[in-house]
């Protein structure tokens, strides 16, 4: 047979296909106006894997890809559903009761970041707050505590760096604290080799710094011979040799927080990479979307079942939303389950369908958290 005709009985079978399909929605929502009202659940598991192990049995050879077009479909169909009957989901107040604006340059902001001055995480907070009232932490877990107590109304916090990849510890807090990610600011890093004034480069033998500092500088670090000590920040990395005097150790920090405590700056740019660019995110208790807000987080579990996530990440394709992250954390205290943390471009509030598709996924998810639409 010809491709020609080979296309055009193709073309026919998709008619037959679609009418069929039609037909098929139209039963899931005659479903769902029998459930209305009913609290009875969209999601069936058991129903669901009956009718996956028949259309792959009836499918012969073709059983496992007639599998994975049945998972589609009844996904699909689960939303539709969703559509008719999940109309005052949690999600969906969420997302109605955001509010639609974050004033930046109020004065009246309490902005919690890592470090002393200077750190990049203080520059990051000042580049997205410029007149905020500007509270240091020791670590990641006092930035999220201050947030937690409201003695801080936002949070800064590196999640992401060009060249050293994740913040492990960032993303463990956000996926604890569930709180919502209303803004991210990207920081151009540069990190400079510091020490006291009477130090020369030949007398280093340890540098100071955190440990995505160390990694930035990796390369650096080791041509050099340098030994390598973890520290709260860079700017604590700062304050550190600068209280110590030690002519033997030096900082990686910023020119700012090297000035901030009177160190000479021996060397500059000696990270492994020019482009070095963090990316940080403000976190917040109380969720705000905005109409340019252009990025979704969020976080969910899978239900223990064959191509889970595949199915899970078609149906975001399908809304075309373009995925920019993803992200599995081990759940405290579990054998070998995951949470997965994704970032996707897109706006809840421009479509009503990507709306239903998340608050569907919500309902049927083990677990499902909205972090945030900024």
């Amino acid at each position: 047979m010809e491709l020609k005709n080979i296309r055009d009985e193709i073309d026919q079978i998709d008619e037959q296909l679609i009418d069929l399909f039609k037909k098929r929605m139209d039963c899931s929502a005659a479903v769902a106006r029998s459930k209305k009202g009913t609290k009875t659940p969209i999601l069936n598991i058991a129903r669901e894997e009956q009718v996956l192990e028949r259309v792959e049995n009836m499918a012969g050879e073709y059983g496992k890809y007639a599998r994975l077009l049945y998972g589609n479909i009844m996904a699909l169909s689960r939303e539709l559903q969703y559509g008719i009957i999940g109309a005052d989901s949690p999600l969906k107040q969420t997302i109605e009761n955001a509010e639609t604006e974050l004033d930046r340059r109020s004065d009246s902001w309490n902005i919690a970041c890592l470090g002393a001055a200077g750190s990049n995480s203080h520059l990051a907070a000042l580049n997205f707050f410029p007149n905020a009232q500007i509270s240091l932490e020791k670590n990641f877990d006092k930035v999220f505590e201050a947030v937690a107590s409201d003695r801080c109304d936002f949070g800064v916090l590196p999640v992401e760096n060009s060249s050293a990849g994740s913040v492990s510890r960032v993303y463990d807090l956000i996926l604890k604290y569930r709180y919502f990610i209303v803004g991210e600011t990207d920081l151009p890093i540069e990190h400079c080799l510091c020490a006291i004034p009477q130090t020369d480069i030949s007398n280093i033998e340890y540098v100071l710094s955190h440990e995505q500092g160390l990694s930035q500088c990796s390369l650096f670090i080791s041509e050099n011979g340098f030994h390598k000590k973890k520290i709260g920040s860079t700017s604590a990395a700062a304050q550190t040799v600068a209280e110590e005097k030690r002519i033997n150790w030096a900082a990686i920090c910023t020119k700012r927080a090297a000035d901030e405590f009177g160190l000479k700056v021996l060397d500059k740019n000696i990270q492994n990479n020019d482009n070095n660019c963090t990316r940080f995110i403000v976190i917040s208790k109380k969720a705000i979307i905005t109409e340019k807000s252009s990025k979704i987080s969020l976080c969910f579990t899978l239900n223990n079942r064959p191509g889970s996530l595949y199915t899970v990440l078609s149906r975001f394709a399908s809304h075309g939303f373009d995925l920019t992250k993803i992200e599995s954390r081990p759940i405290p205290d579990s054998q070998f389950d995951y949470l997965f943390y994704l970032d996707f471009i897109g706006n809840v509030r421009e479509n009503a369908n990507n709306r239903r598709m998340l608050c569907a996924l919500s309902e049927e998810l083990p677990e499902f958290s909205f972090l945030g639409n900024y």
